[in-house]
């Protein structure tokens, strides 16, 4: 009767052991970007209220560079991915077709660099109000971000976190 109460609490216990909270804790996955500092420039005061720009900071922890792939808005016609490059002694936009996010370290998306360009915009985006965008990576993984409309000011076009000192990938 000990023996078979002996393997009884044995197998109580080996069955609870399996119930740790070790299968249910999340662990990162590998290749996931996250999306820091997101923010949509307002289109208040501006001439031409049809488009504008976002601006974030991607962090890749991995050890394979990834890169943002395209980007959609709701509330946007057409949302591209933009650089800009110096011609014939002006800084111009263009389009690109992806943005490098290298292994283990981020990229500054910001006001004269790398940008997400929402165009063909539905309706003026006041400061004070969200926007969403949803970024789709060479990974597949897509993220929803939920950025707020804010005005630019000179701190804000200057603004590098992450430990940035420039507004490119480091």
């Amino acid at each position: 009767m000990i023996a078979a109460l002996s393997v009884l609490v044995l197998a109580l216990a080996a069955a609870l052991a399996g119930c740790t909270g070790q299968a249910s804790t999340p662990t990162p996955t590998a290749g996931t970007i996250t999306v820091e500092d997101a923010w949509v420039r307002s289109t208040d005061n501006k001439t031409d209220t049809t488009m504008t720009s976002m601006f974030m900071t991607l962090v890749n922890p991995s050890g394979t560079d990834i890169e943002l792939t395209s980007a959609t808005c709701d509330q946007a016609g057409k949302v591209e991915l933009h650089e800009t490059v110096e011609k014939d002694g002006a800084k111009v936009m263009q389009k690109v077709d992806a943005i490098n996010i290298p292994a283990g370290s981020h990229t500054h998306l910001s006001s004269g660099g790398d940008h997400v360009m929402l165009m063909d915009l539905k309706s003026k985006l006041p400061v004070g109000s969200e926007v969403t965008v949803t970024l789709t990576f060479s990974t597949g993984q897509t993220e929803a971000v939920k950025a707020p409309v804010k005005e630019m000011t000179e701190e804000s076009a200057h603004y590098h976190p992450s430990g940035s000192a420039s507004a490119s990938a480091s």
